[in-house]
């Protein structure tokens, strides 16, 4: 190569490279731009994360108060299930005072294992909204 060619060919690109019309610096601000948006993604992300865990840990909460409260009911309901089938053997009542007594006996056990599945579904998004952490393989099949 001859130096005047050298100049020539070295010449056209370098000045393509220092006047490109602001092309880089529009390209800087698209990517400034795109990296602020991802970067408000993420701290959307990460504060849904915060709010799903802390709602998980609020349902827990009430529904252990709940849970508590239904089981009381429950036995207290089975206690006098259990007075009410003593006074019918006894003859001081009649059958329907035994059935009524039945129904309010399995409603309330009915309502303590609602407050119980919901308190195991609130663990269940608990442990999802904090990454997950089962292994599935070791369910039974």
């Amino acid at each position: 190569f001859e130096l005047p060619n050298r100049f020539w060919s070295v010449g056209p690109s370098l000045a393509e490279t220092l006047f490109d019309a602001g092309a880089r610096k529009y390209q800087e601000a698209q990517a400034i731009a795109v990296y602020d948006q991802d970067v408000a993604s993420y701290r959307q992300t990460v504060l849904t994360a915060f709010q799903d865990v802390e709602d998980n840990l609020v349902s827990l909460k009430v529904l252990e108060k709940e849970a508590l409260a239904e089981r009381a009911a429950a036995d207290a309901a089975g206690e006098t299930l259990r007075i009410t089938e003593n006074q019918y053997k006894a003859g001081t009542v009649d059958y329907l005072n035994v059935v009524s007594a039945q129904n309010a006996s399995l409603t309330a056990e009915r309502a303590f294992r609602d407050i119980t599945n919901r308190s195991l579904s609130a663990s269940v998004g608990l442990l999802k909204a904090l990454g997950g952490g089962w292994n599935t393989g070791a369910l039974p099949q």
